[in-house]
C-alpha cells in the first residue's frame, strides 16, 4: 500500500475512530504519546553536541564528540560564567576524543571548538571558515562594516588591503614611535606622583588611559591630559568605549534563541548599542570634519599636507577606486578605537603583576636593559631588537595569560566541510581556545610555571604562524593590528622596568582571571615602585 493511503488510513483512525475508544484506553494512548514524546525529547537533548546539533542535517558518518548540556540551553553557562576558557578546555579533555575537535550547543546555535594546534590552523586558514559571526550587538555598533566582522567578500578584501598598505605598514609603525615614546614617558612620570602621593599605584588606571591616548594620537592625532579632569572630550571617548565594552562583552539570549527573543530585546541590547552608535557617529563624524576643515584651509594658505598624518588622514586619502564612505569611516575608525584601547594595558597589567611575583625575572629582565642602553639614556624603539629577554617576557606573558583566549577567535563556516574526518554544516561557529593549547603539557613542558627561558631557547612565532602560541590569530582574520601592538607593550615595558622596581604593596598579588571582552585580572594590581635611576 502506498504512503498516500497509510496517511489517510491514520488520519481516519485518529479523527473517526478514536472517540470510540474507552476513557481507560485513551488514558492508555496518551500515555504512550506522551512517552514517546518525552523519549524522541531526551533522544534530541542526548545527542553529542546538544540539541542545535540534533537539529542539524543527519550528513556526518562520524558524530563529533562533546557534551549534550542540559536540555534547550546547551551550554549557555559556561558562556555566562567568567572562566569559559578553562571550563571548555576542562569538558574537552573529559570527553572522549574531543581535544581536536568538540561539538556543543548554546541554545539552538551550533559550536565546533578545537584543543589543538594542528586542528586549529586547519580551521583558521581554511577560506570556508572566512567569515566571522555577528552578534546582534556588534551589528548594532557597526562592526559588520569593519575590518574583524565584515562579511568575506570585496568590501572586506579592501579593508585588509587598506590596513595592510597604509594603516598598519612598517613605515606607518614606526611614524608613531615618538607618540609612543611620549606616552610611555607620561605613565612613568604619573606612576611616581601616584606612589609620592598615596604610596602605592594601581597599575590599571594609569595603563588604560596611557593605551587609550596611544590609540586617540595613532587614529585622531590627538593626547588628552586625563590627570587635570577638564578633558570633557577625552572622557566622552572613554565612556563610549567603556559602553561598548560591556554591550559586546553581555551574553544576549535573543543570539543563541528563537527570533522573537531578538524581537523583543529583553535585555535592552538593542536600544543601548543604538543610543551609543548615534553618540558614536557624532563624535567620530565631528572629527572627521574637523580633519577636512583644516585640509581645506591648508591648502587655501598654500601649505603643504604633512607626509604621516594620523589614519583619519590616511582614509581621506584613499584613491577614488578604494574610498570609503563617511558611515564605513566611521565604523572603521571606531572599531581600530575600541580594539586597541584596553588590549595592550590588560597584557601589560599581567607582565607588571609577573615581575612582582618574580622579582628574579625582573632583575634579569633591568639587567638586560641596562646592559643594552646604559644606565642614563632612555631606552627607546631601536633598542628593542637588543632585548631577547624582555621579549621572551612578553611571549610566555602572551602564553600564560592571552589576552584573548576565545572570544576573539570565532569563526563561521559559510560551506558544509569537512575538519579532519568529521563534517561540519554551513553556519557552524567555529572557536580555538588557544588557552587550552598554551596550557597543553603535551605541547608545553611545565605549562603552568612562568618560564620566559624557554623561548630563548627555541624562538616560536607568535605572529599566526604556528598555533601552538598564535594570540593575534591566524589566516585571513588574523588581527591587523598585532605589529604596532606588540611595538607599544615592548616599548613601554622596557620604560617602566628601565625606570622603576616593582615591588608587592602588602596584599597578595590575585591571578585570578575574568574572561570579558578580553581576560583580565580579576582583582586591579596594586604595588609600589621604588625609582632605579
Amino acid at each position: 500500500m502506498s504512503s498516500g493511503v497509510d496517511s489517510t488510513t491514520s488520519l481516519f483512525f485518529f479523527f473517526f475512530l478514536l472517540p470510540k475508544f474507552s476513557s481507560s484506553s485513551l488514558l492508555h494512548l496518551e500515555a504512550l504519546l506522551l512517552s514517546s514524546l518525552l523519549v524522541a525529547l531526551c533522544a534530541l537533548c542526548l545527542f553529542p553536541g546538544g540539541i542545535a546539533w540534533a537539529l542539524a542535517k543527519p550528513r556526518a558518518r562520524v558524530a563529533i564528540p562533546g557534551p549534550s548540556g542540559p536540555p534547550l540551553l546547551g551550554l549557555l553557562f559556561v558562556f555566562t560564567s567568567s572562566s569559559a576558557h578553562r571550563a571548555l578546555a576542562k569538558l574537552s579533555r573529559s570527553v572522549a576524543d574531543a581535544s581536536r575537535l568538540m561539538a556543543f550547543s548554546v541554545g539552538f546555535t551550533r559550536f565546533v571548538i578545537s584543543s589543538h594546534p594542528e586542528t586549529a590552523k586547519e580551521m583558521l586558514n581554511s577560506s570556508d571558515f572566512a567569515d566571522r559571526p555577528v552578534k546582534e550587538s556588534a551589528y548594532e555598533l557597526l562592526f559588520h562594516r569593519a575590518m574583524g566582522f565584515a562579511p568575506y567578500g570585496d568590501y572586506w578584501r579592501n579593508l585588509r588591503r587598506i590596513s595592510a598598505t597604509y594603516l598598519f605598514s612598517p613605515k606607518r609603525i614606526a611614524s608613531f614611535a615618538a607618540l609612543r615614546q611620549g606616552i610611555g614617558s607620561s605613565m612613568v612620570d604619573q606612576i611616581g606622583e601616584t606612589m609620592r602621593s598615596k604610596g602605592q599605584v594601581e597599575v590599571k588606571r594609569v595603563l588604560h588611559f596611557g593605551s587609550l591616548n596611544n590609540v586617540m594620537g595613532s587614529v585622531f592625532g590627538k593626547r588628552y591630559d586625563f590627570g587635570t579632569g577638564q578633558e570633557e572630550e577625552g572622557y566622552v571617548l572613554e565612556e563610549l568605549v567603556r559602553e561598548g565594552y560591556q554591550l559586546l562583552g553581555l551574553f544576549n539570549w535573543g543570539d543563541h534563541f528563537p527570533a522573537f527573543l531578538r524581537w523583543l530585546d529583553l535585555q535592552g541590547v538593542r536600544k543601548r548599542s543604538r543610543a551609543l552608535v548615534s553618540r558614536v557617529n557624532v563624535f567620530v563624524g565631528d572629527i572627521i570634519e574637523e580633519h577636512r576643515r583644516k585640509r581645506r584651509l591648508g591648502r587655501a594658505n598654500g601649505g603643504e599636507k604633512e607626509k604621516e598624518g594620523d589614519f583619519v588622514d590616511v582614509l581621506l586619502d584613499l584613491k577614488e577606486d578604494e574610498r570609503l564612505s563617511d558611515s564605513d569611516m566611521i565604523a572603521v575608525l571606531w572599531e581600530m578605537i575600541f580594539r586597541g584601547t584596553d588590549t595592550v594595558a590588560i597584557l601589560l597589567e599581567w607582565i607588571l603583576a609577573r615581575m612582582v611575583l618574580h622579582p628574579e625575572i625582573q632583575t634579569k629582565v633591568q639587567a638586560e636593559i641596562d646592559n643594552a642602553v646604559g644606565g642614563s639614556v632612555r631606552v627607546s624603539d631601536s633598542d628593542i631588537i637588543k632585548l631577547p629577554y624582555l621579549q621572551a617576557v612578553v611571549k610566555e606573558a602572551l602564553r600564560v595569560h592571552p589576552p584573548g583566549p576565545l572570544l576573539s577567535w570565532a569563526r563561521l563556516a559559510i560551506h558544509d566541510v569537512h575538519v579532519g574526518e568529521h563534517f561540519v554544516p554551513a553556519g557552524t561557529t567555529a572557536m580555538v581556545n588557544m588557552w587550552a593549547i598554551t596550557h597543553d603539557e603535551n605541547i608545553w613542558s611545565e605549562p603552568n610555571e612562568f618560564k620566559p627561558e624557554r623561548f630563548l631557547q627555541e624562538d616560536v612565532p607568535i605572529m599566526g604562524s604556528d598555533l601552538r602560541l598564535a594570540p593575534f590569530g591566524s589566516g585571513r582574520r588574523v588581527c591587523p593590528g598585532k605589529a604596532m601592538g606588540l611595538a607599544t607593550v615592548h616599548l613601554w615595558l622596557a620604560q617602566l622596568l628601565q625606570e622603576y622596581k616593582w615591588l608587592p604593596s602588602g596584599d597578595v598579588v590575585d591571578l585570578t582571571e575574568c574572561l570579558k571582552m578580553s581576560m583580565e585580572m580579576k582583582t586591579p594590581l596594586v604595588c609600589r615602585v621604588v625609582p632605579r635611576i
